[in-house]
């Protein structure tokens, strides 16, 4: 079973917001045994809205639409959806009384005509309550493709997808099974990966697919396959993956769906009652904002500092000043020095360290874009490492939070 996305929104071709919904949508439809053919973009024009429901309906069996529902003249979406379905528009009693319910509840206010005018939908869609907010959800079919219009809030449109539009699909169409298993691997680029692991890769069953995907100094393998028979499936494909795991258990972090790497630093370090902390310079705050946005972190993190400025990593960390005179503040020793102290003020057992020079110009540092200096110190010691991460900001700053991460895990998975 094949389905498409189609967004609507002068806002997302031109760059203003990024279109996390597709990725959302397309996510949740694999969980349910049916397969994204094409996501598009278009823009909210009439000609180019009728287009893309035109050939989409010759290519899928179900298409998603999220956007254009707005109280706004240019929210034309409704107005398309009767064009094309031959319809018109009437008013649902349960959406105005919804509006109206919100807007006492969270404004305080009666709504306007316009606002009430987005309880007007097509006369033959099943209209979706939408709880969340004041647009509906509109389920409509032709020719045996089903359309769905959705909200293109992600908060509605999350709720309206899982709690109305898939129970819908699940009843309505029959569905084959698709799972996907995902390893996470680290320190090893995908190149190196796919020469270790040649012979098992050749040696795969046609009907399971092999996907890598990498970023930034991680690489995740994905195994895909789909099957009417659920049990048959999942223990075919974790078998596979299991002889995987098995050839890069030295890299191995474990599975997307059920840890992370901070999900693994943290499991150690709570588990041998250590601490962490930060002192970044480089990475202005990445590594603190990597880790703090799992739950559960405050079990082993106390905290970080981030010392951007040269003179504050004297002043305020406390490295020595005739440190950084000798040997550059983008050096191995300044880095090791920041680790150090950054265990001292935070009183932690462990800490990461970073000093570079991101770009896209030199800043205090003599060494070229790029460069950065890591340092890990625990109760063993200092690790510490320098590199070369090109001279692209985003991806220095990227890269120095993944080997950060990397260097850290190995440090403490050593005892």
């Amino acid at each position: 079973m094949l389905a498409e996305i189609i967004t609507i929104g002068d806002e997302i071709l031109i760059g203003q917001i990024v279109d996390t919904n597709s990725a959302f949508i397309s996510q949740q439809l694999n969980k349910i045994g049916v397969q994204v053919y094409q996501i598009t973009s278009i823009q909210d024009d009439r000609k180019h809205i009728l287009t893309a429901f035109k050939e989409a309906s010759q290519r899928v069996n179900l298409v998603l639409v999220t956007g254009g529902l707005g109280p706004t003249k240019d929210d034309i979406t409704k107005q398309c959806f009767c064009e094309f379905f031959g319809d018109t528009l009437v008013e649902d009693a349960a959406t105005k009384k919804n509006i109206a319910h919100l807007f006492e509840k969270y404004f305080q206010k009666v709504p306007t005509e316009m606002n009430l005018a987005q309880a007007l939908v097509p006369s033959k869609a099943t209209v979706l309550l939408n709880e969340h907010g004041t647009a509906p959800g509109m389920w409509m079919e032709k020719d045996g493709v089903v359309f769905v219009s959705m909200p293109g809030v992600p908060y509605e449109m999350k709720h309206l997808l899982t709690g109305k539009v898939f129970p819908k699909v699940i009843n309505h169409f029959k569905r084959p099974f698709i799972y996907h298993k995902t390893l996470l691997t680290y320190g090893l680029g995908e190149s190196s990966i796919a020469e270790r692991i040649t012979t098992w890769e050749d040696n795969l069953p046609k009907h399971i697919k092999l996907a890598y995907l990498p970023s930034l100094g991680r690489v995740r393998l994905r195994l895909s396959s789909k099957n009417i028979d659920e049990v048959l499936l999942k223990n075919e494909v974790d078998s596979y993956m299991e002889e995987l795991r098995l050839q890069l258990e030295d890299i191995a972090i474990g599975f997307e769906e059920e840890t992370s790497l901070i999900d693994t630093i943290g499991s150690i370090l709570t588990q041998k009652e250590n601490t962490l902390s930060v002192a970044e310079s480089c990475t202005g705050g990445a590594i603190a904002e990597e880790i703090t946005k799992h739950a559960g972190v405050s079990s082993f993190y106390r905290g970080g500092i981030i010392p951007y400025a040269t003179e504050l990593k004297t002043t305020i960390l406390g490295v020595d000043a005739d440190l950084i005179q000798k040997y550059n503040v983008v050096s191995i020793p300044v880095a090791e020095a920041m680790a150090l102290r950054a265990n001292t003020l935070f009183k932690s057992d462990y800490a990461i360290a970073t000093t570079g020079i991101a770009g896209p110009t030199k800043g205090d540092g003599d060494d070229e874009v790029g460069t950065v200096c890591i340092a890990i110190a625990g109760p063993e010691g200092v690790i510490s490492g320098k590199f070369l991460f090109g001279k692209v900001r985003e991806r220095v700053i990227g890269k120095s939070v993944n080997k950060a991460l990397e260097m850290l895990l190995k440090e403490i998975s050593k005892n």
